[in-house]
């Protein structure tokens, strides 16, 4: 449960990077998080673990103000953060030592923390990678890797920062695969992208622009909102497409996730109103 009350923040003073945010997440929840370079979709989740701090607001994390130094520990076990380098996430010599650091951290049993870790590792399917070094993996296996170190602490809520920017198209699958099981397990699922053909794993869309949300709502209705053509981001090809026969008369096809043989039919069948 994240509540967000008029946030603002800016690294410069009179520069403000998000304006005025108001946003509540329920547990369960699967949002994409979208906008164009420096509109502070990323700014804004980096508040959601205390990694930053409000410049005026309020952000409130199953209850414990981000503001309050003493609950950033809790509040960093319960959301959980990837980021798009995951090179930037590690710290063990070895896969198995890196997922082990935090709980070693909390100074948790020896037993313990190899029982979490193989769980863990074996959730993602890459216990056989437990020995290697980071540095030895895919950029897939690095950012399954790197979430196996967050679902270690078992959050309730996992932030993804544009983890799929840097990945050929398995790696790519391969990660949105975890999110997905991740989501239908109950996790609380935050996913930032530039890519606007994931959204359509998504159920709620939070759009920004200059700092501040222009799109809150159902994914589904995302792609009819001014939002698409204003936040900056390129629209797939399939989805503008999409778009283009429903303006032209097609006004039952679906532009939340078209595919190709849909879109097929679909044209033949505006041929035959022509």
């Amino acid at each position: 449960m994240i509540e967000i009350k008029d946030l603002s923040f800016g690294f410069k003073e009179n520069q403000r990077i998000l304006d005025s945010i108001n946003v509540s997440v329920d547990s369960g929840e699967l949002i994409a998080v979208v906008g164009g370079n420096g509109s502070g979709k990323s700014t804004f989740v980096r508040h959601l673990n205390g990694l930053l701090l409000p410049d005026e607001g309020m952000v409130k994390i199953w209850g414990m103000d981000t503001c309050v130094i003493s609950n950033l520990t809790a509040i960093r076990r319960k959301v959980g953060m990837v980021f798009q380098n995951p090179l930037t996430q590690f710290v063990g010599a070895t896969v198995e030592e890196d997922v082990a650091f935090g709980l070693e951290n909390l100074a948790y049993p020896a037993s313990v923390i190899r029982k979490k870790t193989d769980v863990s590792l074996a959730e993602l399917g890459i216990s056989h990678l437990a020995g290697k070094s980071p540095l030895e993996l895919s950029g897939g296996q690095m950012q399954l890797a790197a979430l196996a170190g967050v679902l270690v602490m078992e959050p309730e809520c996992v932030i993804f920062d544009e983890v799929t920017t840097m990945l050929d198209p398995f790696s790519k699958q391969q990660v949105l695969a975890t999110i997905t099981r991740l989501h239908e397990k109950g996790k609380t699922i935050i996913m930032v992208t530039h890519d606007l053909e994931e959204v359509h794993l998504a159920e709620r869309v939070i759009a920004f622009e200059k700092g501040r949300i222009v799109y809150d709502g159902k994914s589904s209705l995302f792609f009819d909102s001014p939002a698409v053509s204003n936040s900056g981001i390129s629209i797939p090809p399939l989805t503008e497409l999409a778009l283009w026969l429903r303006n032209n008369g097609l006004k039952e096809i679906d532009v939340s996730n078209p595919d190709v043989n849909t879109l097929e039919e679909s044209i033949w069948q505006l041929k035959s109103r022509i």
